[in-house]
């Protein structure tokens, strides 16, 4: 079966990651998975290219030009299945694929819209959308949201859990080395993320426990504003700012817990890797975080407009080991029962196969990840 994956860019992100790790299995269940991206090759696109994937990149130079590119790669190529991730590259290509007869075509949202809502976009999305057999949110939150915009049919919205690749341990030698309680945060640094609320909640922690550090893996255009906040606090010492990062399982595998502050949050892939190596979880009571985190009963969720509350649940683990392990054993026992990329990528298989036009028969089981 030909996929074409349609991205933003192909930089290091959740989204991107997924997509990067769906190839990965596509490709080990005989398929022939593709990605083209609208923008960036980036660095997760680099690499997907010495794995010899087809990947991509600057598909156009604005919406007309990259819809009429699509439809011509559409055209000369003949994917059975399109997967479109995110709204631009749904507004950009999902007509284009719908013109060239693409049996299925499917538009993944993976965050929340918050209030106030793009009109525009929104608006624009929705029209993309009417030539897409599914719009999938990838947790209950997102396909909620998706239904109170009342821009997609009910009938066509389905919800799939993100997966990914379980984490290995990293051996010993690659483990940064580390001094007292240790809280890992790995994501993007851009605004939503709300980094001041963690850097104050961690500032009021400290007063009680002065050896808590706290990792920060990522980089993005916040990172100035975030590293002067944590200078005016007085916590430089005790926060370490690692940038980007290709291999992250070092940094979990040495953490004793994830937290991440997000005021708006589809389902992170870094929390599901925390949650691959046991680790217990504070997040912020926005989108699939704090659901998957409460339906797996492997951390605590705190108001995102309280850091008290949020320096109370650092101590709460930091002071509580056994507290840690029982919920460190549910997030492992949560993901490898819902979250594994073997489900994922199955559950999609299934939808595309749904579409009405789809009249593919697909070849044996599926090989194991």
């Amino acid at each position: 079966m030909k996929i074409a994956h349609i991205v933003d860019s192909m930089e290091v992100g959740g989204a991107e990651t997924l997509v990067y790790q769906m190839c990965r299995f596509q490709r080990q269940q005989g398929h022939d998975p593709r990605v083209y991206a609208i923008a960036a090759l980036g660095l997760l696109g680099e690499a997907m290219r010495k794995e010899g994937f087809l990947v991509e990149s600057n598909v156009g130079n604005h919406f007309a030009d990259s819809a009429l590119q699509f439809y011509k790669i559409f055209k000369n190529t003949r994917p059975h299945i399109v997967h479109l991730h995110n709204p631009t590259p749904t507004i950009y290509a999902a007509l284009s694929a719908r013109l060239a007869g693409v049996k299925c075509i499917v538009s993944t949202r993976h965050s929340l819209v918050a209030a106030p809502h793009r009109l525009m976009v929104e608006g624009k999305y929705a029209a993309a959308a009417a030539s897409c057999d599914w719009v999938v949110g990838i947790c209950d939150a997102t396909v909620q949201n998706l239904l109170n915009l009342r821009t997609t049919p009910r009938r066509k919205v389905r919800r799939i859990y993100n997966g990914a690749l379980p984490l290995e341990h990293a051996a010993p030698e690659t483990i940064p080395v580390k001094t007292g309680f240790t809280l890992l945060y790995v994501g993007r640094l851009v605004p939503v993320k709300n980094h001041s609320l963690l850097l104050k909640a961690f500032h009021l922690a400290l007063s009680t426990l002065p050896d808590l550090r706290l990792w920060i893996v990522g980089d993005g255009n916040e990172r100035q504003r975030t590293e002067t906040l944590a200078a005016h606090l007085g916590i430089s010492t005790q926060v370490t700012f690692w940038g980007q990062q290709m291999e992250v399982a070092p940094f979990f595998s040495a953490a004793d817990a994830f937290i991440m502050s997000s005021t708006s949050e589809g389902l992170p892939m870094s929390l599901l890797q925390a949650f691959s190596l046991g680790l217990p979880a504070i997040v912020t009571d926005v989108g699939g975080m704090s659901e998957v985190v409460r339906l797996a009963r492997a951390g605590m969720t705190v108001s995102l407009a309280d850091p008290k509350a949020m320096a109370a649940a650092i101590l709460r683990f930091a002071t509580s080991e056994s507290e840690r392990q029982h919920c460190g054993a549910r997030a492992k026992a949560s993901f490898e029962d819902r979250f594994s990329l073997e489900s994922m990528v199955n559950a999609y298989f299934d939808l595309y196969r749904a579409a009405p036009r789809m009249r593919y028969t697909a070849p044996g089981k599926p090989a194991s990840a």
